[in-house]
């Protein structure tokens, strides 16, 4: 068993910008390197905690982005330099990916690996790694793309949805048949009750060698591929070539890139329990716990004819509300937002645009 964890990897995304949890997530300091819950680890740092129980800490590779590189050498120090990816732009989620996998395939031929966002909620910590060493055993031997997917316990319009397809011999994972992101809520509630849908996690399982080929199959259209780097065995040449192409990869999202432009992709239903931590409405219900409603994240507030609001305030602020309902209230720094929970990720993105062009940058 030993043996088989050395060969286990995994590539943590931390390159967002989460403005959808604006202004708690802000430009200089996203949600990843917030301490969002009050637990004493960002979340970054939680997810990295995760997977090092799970694997070999030095088998996890961070991708950032330039603005965020000190943000990931302050938090997670124990990391070596050379897997600290930082992209020279932002393209998105898939190129990051491909260095990150030509990165650990150069490590170990036979490499088993695993992508996760950096901002996830997992209600079953056991049931996780159970369910993330199934899915590296699973693509150990199957050259595929394998996702995990979870049964959908509401009509929730802000995630993708993954139609489940034909079984495999193994229990659980099936070949995906459809995937639609962000569906209308009546959409997403047929996609609940037929039975059929999984909301799409965001992670990902390959191995090394067809985590390789499959960015190779499926970016065509440009003349240069992360895949070249294999192939260069001096570390400032492989440099070199990141910052001198990889401007040139389209801006690609690794679950487009997955469930949209490969027929060879296959989903696990999970079972650990999970809600995506970039938005306030997911947040809000994935820690609803109290009579009236109400979410109140490491704040202190004193709440009367309140409910159904979420609630997050800097430390040494309090908030006193009385007859809101449905609202978020969220504080950070110079900025303050009260809006309306439902549909807010419409909103809160028009909000950020005007407030950057009326105010200036510095408050995004």
């Amino acid at each position: 068993m030993e043996n088989l964890n050395k060969r286990n990897y995994c590539i943590i995304l931390a390159g967002g910008r989460g403005r959808r949890l604006w202004p708690s997530s802000r430009m200089e300091q996203p949600k990843q390197f917030v301490d969002f819950f009050g637990t004493g680890r960002t979340q970054l740092q939680s997810t990295f905690d995760r997977m090092a129980r799970i694997l070999p800490k030095e088998n996890i590779v961070i991708c950032t982005c330039k603005e965020y590189l000190h943000l990931v050498h302050e938090q997670l120090p124990e990391v070596a330099d050379e897997f600290i990816l930082c992209e020279p732009v932002n393209r998105n989620t898939a190129p990051s990916v491909a260095w990150a996998g030509v990165t650990i395939h150069r490590e170990c031929h036979e490499a088993r690996i695993v992508v996760v966002p950096s901002d996830q909620f997992i209600v079953d910590e056991e049931a996780f790694q159970r369910n993330v060493l199934e899915g590296l055993e699973f693509v150990a031997d199957n050259n595929i793309m394998l996702t995990m997917g979870i049964k959908p316990s509401r009509p929730e319009p802000g995630y993708g949805y993954i139609q489940s397809g034909e079984p495999t011999l193994v229990s659980g994972i099936n070949k995906v048949q459809s995937f639609t992101e962000k569906p209308e809520r009546e959409f997403a509630r047929l996609f609940m009750e037929s039975g059929e849908f999984l909301w799409n996690t965001g992670m990902f399982f390959a191995n090394g060698n067809y985590l390789r080929q499959f960015f190779h199959d499926v970016i065509k259209d440009i003349p240069y591929r992360m895949t070249a780097l294999f192939d260069m065995d001096n570390a400032d040449e492989r440099m070199q070539y990141v910052n001198d192409h990889f401007p040139v990869y389209p801006n690609i999202s690794m679950d487009k890139a997955a469930l949209e432009m490969s027929d060879n992709v296959y989903v696990m239903q999970a079972d650990f329990g999970w809600a995506d931590l970039g938005t306030w409405h997911g947040i809000y219900e994935c820690m609803q716990n109290n009579e009236d409603d109400n979410v109140v994240i490491n704040s202190e507030v004193i709440m009367e004819n309140c409910k159904g609001n979420i609630v997050r305030l800097p430390k040494g602020h309090i908030g006193v509300i009385n007859g809101l309902e449905g609202y978020i209230v969220a504080e950070q720094g110079d900025v303050l937002l009260i809006c309306k929970k439902s549909d807010s990720s419409s909103l809160i993105r028009k909000y950020v645009n005007e407030v950057g062009i009326r105010y200036g940058e510095q408050y995004t």
